[in-house]
């Protein structure tokens, strides 16, 4: 048995069990709302009662503390290789909800020990273990670094809008994840929001026009999650570094994220899907990385 085998090992018998939902946001390119719609999100499920985590994983650009002005003092850097307890890598944000700031802490898990990586998969689990949901915020584009959560993530939202250039990089997001390793399509739940559209038909036909590029050249299952209008007031509420839920709980988009979370948790409850919390998805992104890091000596 390699190193490697071992280590994957040690992992399962590590990972707790958990049924924490983990869903992570993506988007084929930067400017289209994602984080916005991460954290309004998060704070729609904290009001119907959910305990609610963050994670911003759009490593160097750290957009969620730059949209709420909190800056945090420590990252998941400090957790995975300084010894930090988890308590002190998790900041207080609006309405209950808590976010952590990735760093650079995530691509460097391929660089952990046998000792640091149990330690790390432990503090995870104990954050699922007082937790509902955790949001996972992505960086744009392509990278491997976002392709890398997706794979790693049960549960997917890609945000797109109606711009030609948003469309057609939200197709090349998930042609490139069709062809990467370790992606499996019956395995992975991939759904469409439809951001700064003009009406719900505007939103819809956004959808049906991906839907059917993306079933008939990649044959992956895409779900449709509903809009975000276009609305100034969540522009204003950016540029304040205020959660429109939070300023301006009556404009149009904050009652479209309220019409989507409830979507989304109707959704979960019919299922009944078992999650496995960030505990399992940071497992899931170690072997990926042990893999290719094998692949590539």
């Amino acid at each position: 048995m390699d190193q490697a085998e071992h280590l994957r090992k040690i992992m399962q018998q590590a990972e707790p069990k958990s049924n924490v939902r983990v869903i992570t946001v993506t988007s084929g390119k930067g400017g289209v709302g994602k984080t916005s719609i991460s954290i309004n999100l998060a704070i729609q499920m904290s009001r119907m009662g959910k305990r609610v985590v963050v994670f911003d994983a759009d490593f160097g650009l750290a957009n969620i503390e730059v949209m709420l002005g909190i800056r945090p003092q420590y990252n998941m850097a400090d957790l995975m290789f300084h010894g930090m307890d988890l308590k002190g890598i998790v900041t207080e944000g609006p309405e209950n909800v808590s976010f952590i700031s990735g760093g650079s802490g995530v691509q460097e898990l391929a660089k952990m020990s046998r000792e640091q990586v149990m330690y790390l998969i432990k503090k995870l689990g104990e954050l699922d273990q007082n937790t509902d949901v955790i949001i996972v915020d992505t960086g744009a584009g392509i990278s491997d670094s976002v392709l890398e959560f997706v794979v790693a993530s049960e549960e997917v939202l890609l945000v797109a809008t109606p711009e030609p250039t948003s469309i057609t990089d939200a197709y090349a997001l998930l042609k490139a994840l069709n062809r990467k390793a370790g992606f499996e399509k019956t395995e992975t739940r991939i759904r469409m929001i439809a951001n700064r559209v003009k009406s719900e038909a505007e939103g819809q036909n956004l959808y049906e026009k991906m839907n059917v590029v993306v079933n008939k050249f990649l044959n992956i299952p895409l779900d449709y999650m509903g809009i975000v209008p276009l609305d100034d007031q969540m522009s204003k509420a950016v540029m304040r570094q205020v959660p429109i839920s939070v300023s301006r709980p009556s404009a149009p988009s904050a009652k479209a994220f309220q019409s989507i979370t409830r979507r989304l948790l109707e959704v979960d409850d019919l299922q009944e899907t078992e999650h496995g919390g960030l505990s399992r998805l940071f497992s899931n992104l170690i072997r990926a990385k042990m893999k290719n890091k094998k692949a590539s000596t």
